[in-house]
């Protein structure tokens, strides 16, 4: 028998790692949409597991199979004993063994085959056609119905808000009626200018403490930081009393009602009585400071009585003047801090909070819908393009099952060649060894058994039934995406219906 190795036989290809670039998922999963939810994530897990492998079925060398079983030397050997009998009709020995060798491979080859089919088996059904489009279905009634909650949430949210919205702006416009306010807007002030305000209130403290205290030391036992303790108890008197009138009781002299009227021009009268008061009572303390040290207060008290005008020292004069003005300031500073109609700073106060409260939060809703209809749709369109990519997964699978059978079918006649191979080399080898006719049987052909692989198709998918179950799927989710924009819409142009549900008065736009 002439040498050489037996064909090389094609390798069977199988497709690549899985595939990546799949949609990362976010910081928390978005607790809408439950049914497109699942169908994404169910599409999202791998569905195969395929390695690029060699020829599973390596080609059988017979040559080489020749020198392991020795069948040179048996041939001559059984030859030379004329072994096997002239009349003998079965396969000696050496022959069987051959046999049994090449179909020792052949089961072999076969169990391959099938753990083959069993994967690929497994891979068709991960990729669960049915269950996906069970899936599609019901996430295109699911997933509007959960759009729609979501709407109908918000929808009552802003309700309540423009409700309240309402109210405040009613209680505004009687308030304006009522007092004849129509013709002027409240005068308020932001936070940073009230802050302002206050901050100035502070300053004339602190510095009508520190003039009146440079004043207030030239007669204090104690010294500059003696003065600064009585100076600070007048400045506190001077500019926190001015401050209390000026917030809440001078300003009822621009009311409507009379009797209020009476109430601001009395606060104007406690002013002045305080603010002069208050001012001469620092200036005698000053000149009586600085020549008694002994009952001081009883001293300016009798001053007081007789004669209040009567100071001789002008740093007294100056002390006193000095604290008019700082009281004169702090009085113009409290009646700028809001509104000088009572009342009417913080009714419409409220007014501009509900407002605000109600834009800031209907522009909040329709940006979280317009995140929430961009979720939607990236994951259908993300879906979309998966159920294209699986269909080539499942078109690829079923030719590398067929090109499967088909590599086992050829390595079979492989095997048959190989042994019939063998078989004639052996009993070549033993006739010339032999001085007896050769065996009956060494003119018989050998015909190796094959081995029938079944294959299961009835859960397969044509490629044309799947491109079309496909494309129907991908229409019905592009439709859902249409549905939920149609819902979008409408879910903005509803909350916008609020307004006139509950439309504003001439305090703002109907």
């Amino acid at each position: 028998m002439s040498g050489g190795s037996a064909p090389k036989m094609r390798r069977l290809l199988q497709v690549g790692e899985p595939r990546a670039g799949v949609i990362e998922e976010e910081d928390y999963m978005a607790p809408k949409f439950d049914s497109l939810n699942k169908l994404f994530e169910t599409l999202r897990d791998s569905s195969h597991d395929f390695r690029v492998t060699t020829n599973p079925f390596p080609p059988m060398d017979a040559e080489k199979l020749s020198k392991t079983l020795e069948l040179s030397e048996k041939a001559d050997r059984n030859g030379r004993q004329n072994l096997p009998p002239t009349d003998a009709t079965e396969m000696d020995d050496v022959e069987r063994s051959i046999v049994d060798r090449v179909e020792s491979q052949r089961d072999d080859s076969y169990q391959v085959v099938e753990d083959q089919l069993s994967t690929y088996a497994t891979r068709l059904r991960n990729l669960d056609f049915d269950g996906h489009f069970g899936q599609i279905q019901l996430a295109n009634h699911a997933s509007v119905a959960d759009f729609k909650v979501e709407v109908a949430g918000g929808r009552d949210e802003l309700h309540g808000l423009r409700k309240d919205l309402r109210e405040r702006d009613v209680e505004l416009a009687e308030f304006r009626e009522k007092n004849g306010l129509q013709k002027r807007v409240a005068r308020t002030k932001g936070g940073v200018a009230t802050t302002a305000k206050w901050l100035v209130i502070a300053a004339l403290l602190i510095v009508e403490t520190w003039v009146n205290g440079t004043f207030l030391a030239v007669g204090s036992n104690q010294g500059f930081l003696g003065g600064i303790m009585y100076a600070l108890a007048f400045a506190f008197a001077n500019v926190i009393l001015t401050v209390l009138l000026g917030l809440y009781v001078v300003p009822r002299i621009v009311h409507r009602s009379f009797l209020w009227k009476i109430v601001g021009l009395a606060g104007i009268a406690a002013w002045l009585v305080v603010a002069v008061s208050v001012n001469l009572v620092m200036a005698h303390y000053r000149e009586v400071s600085a020549t008694m040290v002994d009952a001081i207060g009883p001293e300016v008290m009798r001053r007081l009585n007789e004669a209040p005008l009567a100071m001789s020292d002008i740093d007294s004069w100056v002390l006193f003047v000095t604290g008019m003005i700082f009281s004169l300031i702090a009085l113009i500073d409290s009646l700028l801090i809001s509104d000088p109609y009572p009342g009417y700073a913080g009714t419409h106060e409220r007014y501009v909070a509900a407002r605000q409260a109600y834009v800031d939060r209907k522009r909040d809703l329709i940006d979280e819908l317009t995140d929430i209809r961009n979720d939607h749709n990236e994951k259908v369109e993300w879906i979309v393009r998966e159920l294209s990519t699986r269909r080539k997964e499942s078109a690829s699978i079923l030719d590398a099952r067929a090109r499967m059978v088909g590599l086992f079918a050829e390595h079979q006649d492989h095997l048959e060649l190989v042994a019939q191979k063998l078989l004639a080399y052996y009993r070549e080898a033993n006739r010339q060894a032999r001085t007896t006719a050769q065996p009956v049987h060494f003119k018989s052909h050998y015909t190796m058994m094959r081995r029938d692989i079944t294959l299961s198709t009835e859960n397969d998918w044509s490629d044309k039934d799947l491109a079309e179950r496909i494309q129907e799927a991908q229409d019905q989710l592009k439709a859902q995406m249409k549905q939920i924009s149609v819902e979008f819409e409408a879910a903005v142009t509803a909350y916008h219906q609020l307004d006139n549900l509950f439309p504003e008065t001439s305090n703002g736009p109907a």
